[in-house]
């Protein structure tokens, strides 16, 4: 069986669009989310849809139902691009197990430091978490979705507390 994320990569070749999730749900719908820096319109969805229609037709990809949308507000960072692109945006972090008997976080993601090997990137909470707020580094590539790295981030931030460290 052909690769979904491949096909669709290569139906979006050339134009502005960029693929951010694909979603197998339920009852055969298959979703493709894209985004855009400008936004996506529902004619670039249309469009997309109908050409993937094609493609995973002909290549057999088994669905009943295909949607194509845009991500909203909600939409995660899962590449290392995409921390790069929102940085300076308010975030917010679900994590899988609560830490400090929260599973939600919220702030500004702070740019990654120039000179390292790799991206390091931070998290300024808002101020909402006064006793917490700190200068939050994440040094781990940022090549894996968000939950695998939220564990390590809240780690750090651990390891920040204990050194006290101050807003820089």
């Amino acid at each position: 069986m052909a690769d979904i994320f491949a096909l669709t990569q290569e139906v979006l070749e050339g134009t502005d669009l960029e693929l951010v999730d694909i979603e197998r749900a339920p009852m055969g719908l298959l979703r493709v989310t894209l985004d855009r820096p400008d936004g996506v319109r529902i004619e670039d969805c249309e469009q997309v849809s109908k050409q993937l229609s094609r493609v995973f037709e002909v290549e057999g990809i088994d669905y009943q139902r295909l949607e194509v949308g845009s991500p909203g507000i909600d939409r995660p960072l899962k590449k290392e691009s995409d921390f790069f692109r929102f940085a300076g945006e308010h975030i917010e972090i679900r994590l899988r197990q609560p830490r400090e008997n929260r599973k939600v976080f919220a702030g500004q993601l702070l740019p990654a430091e120039s000179g390292a090997e790799k991206p390091v990137f931070g998290l300024q909470l808002d101020p909402v978490d006064k006793k917490a707020n700190l200068k939050r580094s994440l040094s781990r590539s940022m090549n894996s979705i968000v939950p695998n790295w939220i564990p390590y981030l809240i780690s750090r931030v651990k390891s920040d507390e204990s050194r006290n460290s101050s807003v820089g």
